[in-house]
């Protein structure tokens, strides 16, 4: 009788023990989780546009995929090439870590300028890798104007005089669904690290 309890006794302090293990190892998986600072949830509605090789290119096409968008034009006689040398920057940082489907997108404010023979040559200026980076365009001036301000809460409007398009200088982070996420300025203080780390909390 003494050795089934003692066995019973035993076998009660092995589940308690194997619980604590258990529990301990839940409260430490929390506790590493990243979570993404000051986040937003705003849901991008689906868009019809062509990338630079003149095929067709919407929402559907970065369904499962974490991205980065910003908007640019290839005219653009201040903020763009700093942007879009930042967004260089930060596509080398990503394969550098590894990461997996991440794709950069680069809306052009100025359709009708920009071509996609114009963007492609654009984007070789700063020796883009297309494989993970979309250029769009072949949407309407009124288009993306709307486009932006409705999804990204972001001003675009071209004058009628002169050809420099205004625009804002945000980065923006979209989930696997189609949601922004966060925004980040994409031009003078980039925060590379923080998006890295952002990009791998929504993996």
């Amino acid at each position: 009788i003494w050795n089934r309890k003692k066995v019973a006794g035993d076998g009660m302090k092995a589940r308690f023990l194997l619980f604590i293990l258990v529990l301990s190892t839940l409260i430490v998986t929390a506790c590493g989780q990243k979570e993404i600072e000051n986040a937003v949830d705003w849901p991008v509605k689906d868009f019809t546009a062509t990338n630079q090789e003149n095929k067709s290119f919407g929402l559907k096409d970065l369904k499962g995929k974490v991205w980065i968008s910003d908007f640019i034009f290839t005219s653009c006689a201040d903020v763009c090439p700093p942007m879009t040398a930042n967004l260089t920057k930060l596509q080398k940082m990503v394969k550098d870590e590894g990461l997996k489907n991440i794709e950069l997108v680069s809306f052009s404010v100025d359709p009708t300028v920009d071509k996609p023979e114009v963007m492609t040559r654009y984007a070789e200026q700063f020796q883009v890798d297309f494989k993970n980076w979309t250029f769009l365009t072949g949407y309407s001036q009124a288009y993306i104007e709307n486009f932006a301000l409705k999804n990204f809460k972001a001003l675009v409007k071209k004058p009628q005089e002169g050809n420099q398009v205004i625009h804002g200088t945000s980065l923006y982070l979209v989930d696997q669904e189609g949601h922004i996420r966060k925004t980040y300025d994409g031009y003078k203080n980039v925060p590379f690290d923080e998006i890295i780390h952002d990009m791998k909390a929504l993996q």
